[in-house]
């Protein structure tokens, strides 16, 4: 059975919407889109997520993260090694439209309920899978159990609004580990207690 991973920048208050850019998610009036882009100026921490990065394994993407991801990635030519990654890697995208085409290499769709697709892939011996973003993917499966860990990227910033990555979901987890870097980002990851 294969391993989940959830791994997602996250504000003191749990916003998780828009870290990367100010268009990449405007629901709600959302203003602060790109509060986390101190992250890539933190050797610290970009050293932790390259060891992370290193793991083989596929990515599952809810539709709106896929398509904000696949508008920008494929697109790089700088030679940062997480455009080889993101290329290169098996990307399940989580849809209720079995028609989605999708255009990013080593795509696939996953199309019907998010918890019964997901149990099916889970279920396969393909290597462990990742989860970027994607909170409605991840508030669907959180209370499911079919998560297995989370690597929380904590900063220190309340944004007071915006879409938080846990909210609707009750669960006890259990701390594996921690860092914090000179920055004041800590790097968390957790279990669920059970």
């Amino acid at each position: 059975m294969r391993k989940i991973t959830v791994t997602n920048n996250i504000s003191l208050d749990g916003v998780m919407q828009a870290p990367m850019s100010a268009e990449e998610d405007t629901r709600g009036g959302f203003t602060y889109g790109g509060w986390a882009l101190g992250v890539n100026a933190d050797p610290e921490l970009g050293a932790e997520m390259a060891k992370g990065m290193a793991r083989t394994g596929a990515m599952l993407f809810g539709h709106r993260t896929y398509d904000h991801i696949a508008a920008f990635w494929p697109h790089q030519t700088d030679g940062n090694p997480f455009t080889e990654h993101l290329n290169n890697t098996e990307k399940y995208v989580v849809t209720h439209d079995p028609a989605l085409e999708l255009t990013w290499q080593h795509s696939t769709v996953v199309a019907g309920d998010a918890v019964q697709t997901i149990a099916e892939v889970k279920a396969t011996d393909a290597g462990d899978l990742s989860i970027l973003g994607s909170g409605e993917l991840v508030r669907a499966l959180a209370p499911t159990g079919l998560i297995d860990e989370y690597v929380l990227i904590i900063h220190p910033l309340l944004l007071g609004t915006g879409q938080r990555m846990f909210d609707g979901v009750h669960q006890e987890l259990r701390l594996l580990s921690s860092m914090t870097t000179a920055t004041g980002i800590t790097l968390a990851r957790y279990a669920p207690a059970v």
